[in-house]
C-alpha cells in the first residue's frame, strides 16, 4: 500500500501520477486535483478543464482573464 501525499491515507488502491519529472501518490482523483490542478488567478477555483493562459498566468475561463486585464481572451464555443 502507498500513502496519499495529500490526506495521508494508506490505501491499497492508491495510484501514481508522473508529471514534470516527479512522481506523486494519491488515493483519489480529488486529492490529485487538490495537489496538481492549477488555481485560477482571479476566482481561485481549481482548473479541472482546459482553462486559459495569458502571460504565464492561469484562469478558469476567459471571463476571469478579462477581469484581470486580458481582453483578448475568449472562451471557445
Amino acid at each position: 500500500m502507498a500513502v496519499c501525499e495529500v490526506c495521508s491515507n494508506d490505501y491499497e488502491m492508491s495510484f501514481e501520477v508522473h508529471a514534470a519529472g516527479a512522481v506523486h501518490v494519491f488515493d483519489s482523483l480529488e486529492c490529485a486535483a487538490q495537489r496538481m490542478a492549477p488555481i485560477c488567478e482571479n476566482c481561485e477555483c481549481r482548473i479541472l478543464g482546459h482553462g486559459v493562459q495569458a502571460d504565464g498566468r492561469f484562469f478558469c475561463c476567459a471571463h476571469c482573464a478579462r477581469v484581470q486585464g486580458h481582453q483578448e481572451l475568449v472562451d471557445h464555443a
